[in-house]
């Protein structure tokens, strides 16, 4: 069972939500109709604007995910 969508500030654009029946899921959304899980979605099943928009609004996500986006030279993998 999801819950009501929340936004962490005001300003974004993002808005979370929690799911009851779960633990662990982070899930998204931009338009509260497409839900995005964080760790399935974010950020290969997201347009370019929405990765941008998240990433601005969620730079700890964005840290977190960073090993997995760069290659060791710090290059795009």
């Amino acid at each position: 069972m999801l819950g009501d969508f929340y936004k962490e500030k005001e300003a974004d654009a993002v808005w979370w939500v929690d799911d009851f029946n779960s633990v662990g899921k982070h899930l998204f959304s931009f338009d509260k109709r497409k839900i995005y899980n964080l760790f399935v979605d974010y950020p290969y099943n997201m347009t370019a604007e929405e990765v941008a928009i998240f990433s601005k609004e969620n730079p700890y996500w964005r840290e977190f995910f960073q090993a997995w986006f760069t290659d060791k030279d710090g290059g795009d993998k």
